[in-house]
């Protein structure tokens, strides 16, 4: 069967007891997530959801989310999973933009608008004619008037269900883009492009239904990867995935100590985090006992971060690399290769990927830099509703990225740098990535950004945003002298600027933008 839905539900018939999501003291076992899925499935065809209508999804890392996003699936209907930060506007605009037609909203997350005024303005969305609001306690009354509790909609729906069959190119989920450029826009994903990506475990890290994971859920699930490499992947296996709601880092060291955590996942920040909150009460021992797996992605991996986790915890970050149009996953470090530092390794098995030009010309050679263009099953079906920019994007079932790297002699791929945020300073390109790796080095850097700014005399300037670290007393003259000694004259950062934080995602990547 092509429905997506089946990674769930092969392990809930091979497994049905075993521990599929654990939260807190919460366990579910296969059993009981597939069952409350086809009770969400039942619940949306007794509303006149067909198969092919969008249906939203805003929910933080609790098991609610892989509930009702499996039983979406079943249904033959498609997930539109939606950031929990989006205010009313924002998501109003994201149910219009998709024609979604029902919308599950978390009240336990404090930011989602699902206050009386933002029910009301969804109700102005006139595709959408289901609201449900999923309460902590599922006996609860509403707190929206007029809106019904997920947990009184589906109680009296049976925990079985017909699953719907699908084509494996219908689109099983919508993933909506950050927007840094323009308003975000859909990424059409189909039922094959994320099942080949989940099953891909395998080969990539070595997953087997035999001796099955324990996945660490910090990564938010509406996101693409915490979605395919976490939660699908996961299942795929019969693995179990432990949620944590909203990344802490000694919360998260905590549970790979007490659920024996074998994968970790996470962007760059949540491994700097992990390695900041180590201290005595931290057993570090265990956590590197159990470790199997350690993934990164969504961003550039700093080589400090990736040195200092391998000595603490005996595992090497596998580097990786992938946008929601690529269901995410393209590339990534091979199981058992000596680790290269900086790489986000090789394609995928099934995936090409090759470096292009302004005009589509392939780049030759290594060390060349070129665009990142993607092949595969992978690769999305274009974008919701807008066919003039997917056709900017895909020619012949390639796909350009956006993202600038190189390649060496052996094949492996080396992100330099976002092409929107190189800095091109008097006539000479700049790779903020190249000096945040220099910076790094400075025993005062605990965390850097570099964005270019604008300067009258040099078209833009090179500005770096530093968390130091504890009690260090280096001054930004210091630093920026400091970097002037390492760095040619047209890269070295002429302005430098202490935070104690920096702006990030709710996917934990760092908001350049916002430091512009």
């Amino acid at each position: 069967m092509p429905n997506l839905s089946a990674l769930l539900e092969d392990s809930a018939a091979a497994y049905a007891d075993r521990d599929a999501i654990v939260l807190g003291g919460t366990r579910l076992s296969y059993a009981q997530v597939d069952g409350a899925a086809s009770q969400v499935a039942n619940l949306l065809v007794s509303r006149g959801v067909v198969p092919g209508d969008k249906v939203a999804l805003s929910c933080a890392n609790v098991p609610h989310f892989s509930i009702i996003y499996f039983g979406i699936l079943k249904a033959g209907a498609t997930v539109v999973p939606l950031n929990v930060l989006l205010k009313a506007r924002e998501v109003a605009y994201h149910l219009e933009d998709s024609d979604a037609v029902a919308y599950f909203a978390f009240e336990g997350t404090p930011e989602l608008p699902i206050g009386q005024a933002g029910f009301d303005g969804f109700t102005q969305v006139d595709s959408c004619r289901e609201f449900f609001v999923v309460t902590v306690d599922p006996a609860a009354a509403s707190p929206i008037e007029g809106a019904a509790t997920f947990g009184a909609a589906v109680a009296q729906q049976p925990p079985t269900f017909d699953t719907v069959d699908v084509a494996d190119d219908d689109t099983a989920v919508i993933l909506y883009t950050s927007g840094t450029t323009g308003q975000p826009k859909g990424a059409e994903l189909s039922h094959a492009n994320m099942r080949s990506n989940a099953l891909v475990g395998d080969r990539l890290f070595g997953a087997s239904v035999d001796d099955p994971d324990t996945y660490l859920c910090v990564l938010p699930l509406f996101h693409s990867f915490g979605q395919t490499v976490v939660q699908n992947g996961a299942f795929a296996f019969g693995g179990t995935v432990v949620m944590l709601p909203r990344f802490e880092a000694k919360a998260a060291l905590g549970l790979m100590v007490s659920e024996g955590v074998t994968f970790f996942a996470g962007v760059p920040t949540m491994y700097w985090g992990l390695l900041g909150a180590l201290d005595d009460t931290v057993d570090v021992e265990a956590i590197a006992g159990d470790l199997r797996v350690a993934a990164a992605g969504g961003s550039a991996l700093p080589v400090e971060i990736h040195r200092e986790f391998g000595e603490r915890f005996g595992v090497t970050i596998r580097e990786g690399y992938g946008l929601s149009e690529t269901s995410p996953v393209a590339s990534f470090s091979p199981d058992g290769a000596e680790a290269r530092p900086g790489s986000i390794g090789l394609p995928i098995p099934g995936v090409e990927m090759k470096l292009v030009d302004a005009d589509w010309n392939e780049v030759e050679g290594a060390d060349q830099v070129g665009e990142i263009a993607i092949k595969g099953p992978n690769v999305m079906k274009g974008y919701y509703d807008r066919p003039e920019a997917t056709e900017a994007v895909i020619r012949d079932g390639w796909f350009r990225s956006g993202d600038l790297a190189r390649r060496d002699d052996d094949g492996w791929y080396y992100i330099v740098d976002r092409s929107k945020d190189m800095i091109i300073r008097g006539g000479f390109n700049v790779y903020p990535r190249e000096i945040e790796e220099v910076l790094m080095t400075h025993p005062a850097v605990s965390l850097v950004a570099v964005v270019g700014v604008p300067d009258e005399s040099h078209g833009e300037e090179i500005k770096a945003f530093v968390i130091k670290k504890a009690d260090d007393p280096t001054t930004e003259d210091e630093l920026r002298a400091w970097g002037k000694e390492q760095m040619a004259a047209y890269k070295y950062p002429r302005h430098v600027e202490f935070r104690t934080e920096l702006p990030m995602t709710s996917t934990g990547k760092i908001l350049k933008r916002e430091l512009v």
